[in-house]
């Protein structure tokens, strides 16, 4: 009878002790989840929302537009249709270059905004710099505007951006 009682407490009791723990803290993770998702959700929008509105000054909210292509991968229209702010990517020299396009409701460009991205510092990254942001702005692609010198790649990758967020503008304007 005591080996059994022994194999109860040195076996069996620890394993049910640590059972209850974990079936506790696992449903007090789920609690804590459920109440901050929302919020976390929330700032995240926020956040994506100020990036848009930084691009297109006269929007006031967004609605994603469905848009299918391997180079853009979000649309959103303004709510108050001042425009689009488009979303995409192309491959640079260190990889992918993210980049959201602004484009007024006339089809301008207000703005582009390179984001982070793994191009060689000092060549690859001056892409994200005014000097050639700020070229893009009233246009309606990439024409005329110049490349960085020694950082084709890079430059490309946002020229092909850009001229891929126009053509899914032309689409989606109408729509």
């Amino acid at each position: 009878m005591s080996e059994k009682k022994n194999t109860f407490e040195e076996i069996i009791r620890p394993i049910l002790v640590l059972t209850v723990i974990c079936i506790v803290v696992s449903g007090l993770l789920a609690g804590t989840h459920a109440i901050t998702q929302p919020v976390i959700d929330a700032n995240v929008k926020r956040e994506a929302d100020a990036s848009r509105i930084a691009l297109l000054p006269e929007a006031d909210a967004f609605t994603q537009v469905e848009y299918a292509d391997g180079t853009i991968s979000e649309v959103w229209a303004a709510d108050n249709g001042a425009g689009y702010v488009i979303t995409g990517s192309a491959k640079g020299y260190g990889g992918d270059v993210p980049v959201m396009v602004g484009i007024t409701a006339e089809g301008t460009i207000s703005a582009i905004q390179v984001m982070d991205n793994d191009e060689t510092p000092g060549v690859g990254k001056k892409v994200m710099e005014a000097d050639f942001t700020g070229q893009f702005q009233g246009k309606t692609g990439s024409d005329g505007v110049d490349a960085i010198t020694g950082a084709t790649y890079s430059s490309n990758a946002v020229f092909e951006v850009v001229d891929a967020a126009m053509a899914a503008y032309q689409t989606v304007k109408g729509a």
